[in-house]
């Protein structure tokens, strides 16, 4: 797998307040445009920046009921729900408080999930992971691509030390993918959800 920088089954995530960690900051770890978007590349998969071209392809992801069904999250009712979504992530990324990927079959181009970091804290050097894959793509290994690819990218260029993970206790699938990583159960709880466990991953 590699990472390439350019310009331009569903997982729970938390929103902790943590301090994030300016994409400023990111620029002096990695001497990367503050502007570009990183764009990650596996053996089938494109990562990239989600644009509003996708728009029904986000519809049908955060609509769909067998992935909500373990998301703590509205679902989206209509396609100004998917634009409205878009317009946020890529705001957040531009004041660096997360990364949110489409994951794209390299090959037709076709969008089968999203993957985000956030929860950025240059204070606890951590960050925070979550992933969700369209039901008509799941079983491939795709997401166990990008996981990886994500992590690495998470660990090499943000150089972040701690990754956490946070998924729903009847999750399972989500649960082994954790665990194919060696995300290991974290003393940490989450007071909202009692059926959310905490994992992490620390270099």
């Amino acid at each position: 797998m590699k990472i390439r920088l350019v310009s331009s089954a569903g997982f729970t995530p938390r929103t902790p307040n943590l301090k994030p960690l300016p994409i400023q900051q990111f620029k002096r770890m990695t001497d990367m445009d503050s502007a570009a978007f990183p764009i990650l590349t596996t053996e089938r998969l494109t990562l990239r920046q989600v644009s509003l071209d996708d728009q029904d392809d986000i519809f049908a992801l955060r609509s769909d009921p067998e992935i909500n069904k373990f998301l703590d999250r509205q679902p989206c009712k209509t396609n100004e729900d998917a634009i409205t979504f878009i317009n946020r992530i890529n705001e957040n990324f531009n004041l660096g408080e997360s990364y949110y990927w489409a994951i794209t079959l390299t090959d037709t181009k076709t969008l089968a999930g999203t993957i985000c970091l956030f929860d950025l804290s240059a204070e606890r050097n951590r960050c925070e992971i979550g992933y969700e894959l369209r039901t008509g793509f799941q079983g491939q290994g795709l997401m166990k691509e990008a996981v990886q690819v994500v992590i690495d990218y998470a660990f090499q260029t943000l150089k972040v030390k701690k990754i956490l993970a946070c998924t729903h206790d009847g999750n399972k699938k989500s649960t082994a993918l954790l665990l194919k990583f060696n995300f290991k159960k974290s003393l940490e709880t989450d007071k909202i959800n009692p059926d959310l466990t905490v994992y992490a991953l620390t270099q």
